[in-house]
């Protein structure tokens, strides 16, 4: 972060950002492993994680002797937010945004990404996937066709995106910044190999929850936080389908599941008690069923979270 500790959106294009106060951070607890008698999600402290994490990026690109990073940017939350913390900790000249969209549907997000990029300074490239994508579909065996295969086109495609990015990377001695946070990472919701991939994730420990507070704090523009999150493979596809909850529900399932080790029938007590905050519990949404569904996604996903398997524990 810079000296002034300014947002890396502030005095950049009107047009596209509004401003906030950038101190504006309702947390009480900065420890989410608190668990308090009928908490459901505890949020980090935001001005304490912004720091945290221009030091992170500070200190890793330091250590790799790399020149900056590279940021895949779609439009989103996550890829936003990660580029602004990246352009605090490092400065507009050491952060690179790759924009790539690879259908129709995604280019009102890439034309978005691109006026983010612009509005925070740093240099980009747009890279349209399709022609890549085709051609690599025509290679492939017929035996793995991808036409009509939304999961194993969706992470083909990821998979493109991130050997572009580490191209760019290798190409100017930068890291490969993932954007993925801890609330997809928990539940599997990445690629293996694909947007999974990165040198250094700065959001990785922050439930999506988190960022939208911290998004606040750095004055991402208002259309970017009120966007519905999607991996923008189909048309109309938004994580809430794809997940079975939104992430408020999410988060605080997974802070109190994974985190504080609570059982399904505990943690709907707890959605219960706090039953006024949360529409979905109120029309019935959300069940224990729902509750155990997401913790069971989450050990059924463990091996998207840990390095390949090898015999014996040579290589720790």
């Amino acid at each position: 972060m810079d000296e002034t500790g300014t947002s890396a959106f502030d005095e950049r294009s009107t047009t596209v950002g509004t401003e906030r106060d950038p101190d504006g951070d309702s947390n009480t607890r900065d420890d989410p492993s608190v668990d308090g008698d009928s908490s459901l999600f505890v949020p980090r402290e935001v001005g304490a994680e912004r720091d945290r994490i221009g030091e992170f990026v500070q200190r890793h690109v330091t250590d790799a002797g790399a020149e900056g990073v590279v940021v895949n940017m779609s439009g989103g939350l996550d890829s936003t937010v990660t580029a602004a913390l990246a352009v605090e900790a490092l400065g507009t000249d050491r952060v690179y945004g790759l924009v790539l969209p690879c259908n129709k549907i995604g280019a009102p997000h890439a034309r978005d990404a691109e006026a983010l990029a612009d509005a925070l300074g740093i240099e980009h490239d747009t890279v349209h996937l399709q022609p890549l994508f085709a051609q690599f579909g025509a290679t492939a065996p017929d035996r793995f066709d991808l036409h009509d295969e939304p999961v194993r086109s969706g992470n083909a495609v990821a998979r493109l995106r991130m050997a572009t990015a580490y191209l760019a990377a290798n190409a100017t001695n930068r890291l490969v910044c993932g954007t993925t946070n801890r609330s997809e990472l928990l539940l599997g919701y990445v690629t293996k190999h694909g947007d999974g991939a990165a040198d250094l994730l700065p959001l990785g420990h922050l439930y999506k929850t988190d960022v939208r507070a911290l998004a606040e704090a750095l004055d991402v523009p208002e259309f970017v936080v009120e966007k519905p999150p999607t991996a923008g493979f189909l048309p109309g596809q938004r994580d809430v389908d794809d997940l079975g909850a939104s992430y408020e529900v999410i988060d605080s399932v997974l802070q109190l599941g994974v985190d504080r080790g609570l059982d399904p029938d505990t943690i709907r007590e707890r959605f219960d008690d706090a039953r006024e905050g949360f529409d979905e519990v109120r029309d019935g949404e959300v069940d224990t069923e729902t509750i155990a569904d997401l913790l069971a996604r989450h050990r059924e996903t463990e091996h998207k979270r840990v390095p390949a398997p090898i015999p014996g524990n040579l290589g720790r």
